[in-house]
């Protein structure tokens, strides 16, 4: 059975990702640092899957990763181990450097260390960002060499980590791949991140706060659309070569918040007077767009999303319907205190 190695598989794209790892029978070892943001809830379907091993660890720790390594002789890793809240980078860049530069840096020694004693191989696939290339104009769309231009901490920890990826592959050698997903929705993300925000508000009798004036664009992929699309890289692509994994679905943060009404009220989930649109002092540093030319990964891969942006937010906003209780019961002191709710 072939070993995969996933670092950040406590987290929303992470676990979703083992699911289907373990799906299409590989044995998966997360390696999670258990982190404010990661979630056991997470892997709860899986935890005690043969096929299924977890450590606790920090991707810093060079010397454990190495051990690990060692003994499971992995054909690849997918990293994704990462802080990637915006608004938290904004306020201490410091843990995204080291989670997202650093630690990336540890990953990489470990891979050079295991190689060069074992003479064995394995594939880095890096999960990287959209936000790298910062704001795109209208009009206009970023391929795969358009120049890195991140706005904030956390897109410029990601941009740093790029860059040490490649040289590893072009100075050791090392067999490396990086995915630029836009942005990720779905079931098991964050209360942090603003689609299940927005939900969490809804579902609490809360107003919906949008940045500025809410007509910052971003491009939307389903979870498990950009999971299909990483495995798709991670055993398709050309090594030493970037992917974006974009939909098309580009949508002003207005039009989500309105959209996400509607699919409330077609759910028969009520809407109280308290739930309407407040448009909120802007961030520093805000994009007003993201947009991908994705066609490299459609034209190498044969990839191409397939849940409708309707579908999965529909599928998004019922799941977390289903799961309130849960996370009421585990996030009055983590999650609740962050967003200022009262459950």
């Amino acid at each position: 059975m072939k070993k995969i190695i996933v670092t950040g598989g406590l987290g929303f794209i992470g676990s979703n990702l083992i699911n289907l790892l373990l799906k299409k029978k590989f044995f998966v070892i997360n390696i999670d640092k258990f982190s404010y943001s990661a979630n056991p809830y997470n892997v709860h379907d899986f935890k005690k899957n043969k096929n299924y091993a977890f450590f606790k660890l920090d991707i810093n720790k060079t010397s454990k990763i190495l051990s690990i390594l060692n003994k499971y002789k992995p054909i690849g890793i997918f990293n994704l181990a990462a802080e990637t809240h915006v608004d938290r980078s904004i306020d201490k860049a410091h843990h995204f450097i080291r989670s997202n530069i650093t630690g990336v840096y540890s990953l990489l020694e470990a891979i050079r260390k295991y190689e060069k004693k074992t003479r064995r191989g394995l594939k880095l696939l890096q999960v990287s960002t959209d936000e790298v290339y910062g704001d795109i104009p209208r009009g206009k769309l970023a391929n795969e060499n358009h120049n890195y231009n991140p706005s904030s901490p956390y897109s410029a920890s990601k941009a740093g980590a790029d860059q040490f990826i490649k040289s590893y592959g072009r100075t050791y050698g090392l067999k490396i791949l990086i995915a630029h997903p836009c942005n990720n929705y779905g079931p098991n993300q964050h209360p942090e991140k603003f689609i299940p925000k927005m939900i969490f508000n809804l579902l609490n009798n809360k107003s919906l706060p949008l940045y500025g004036s809410g007509n910052n664009i971003r491009e939307w992929i389903y979870v498990k659309d950009n999971c299909e699309a990483l495995l798709k890289i991670f055993l398709k692509g050309r090594i030493g070569r970037s992917y974006n994994i974009g939909t098309g679905i580009k949508l002003k943060n207005l039009d989500i918040a309105k959209k996400l009404l509607a699919v409330a009220k077609k759910n028969k989930i009520i809407i109280s007077k308290k739930n309407k649109i407040q448009f909120v002092q802007d961030r520093p540093g805000h994009d007003e767009r993201y947009a991908l030319n994705s066609s490299r990964i459609k034209r190498e891969i044969k990839w191409k999303h397939k849940i409708s942006f309707s579908k999965g937010l529909e599928n998004t906003l019922n799941w977390y319907k289903n799961n309130l209780g849960y996370f009421k019961k585990i996030s009055r002191k983590n999650i609740v205190a962050r967003l200022g709710l009262k459950l």
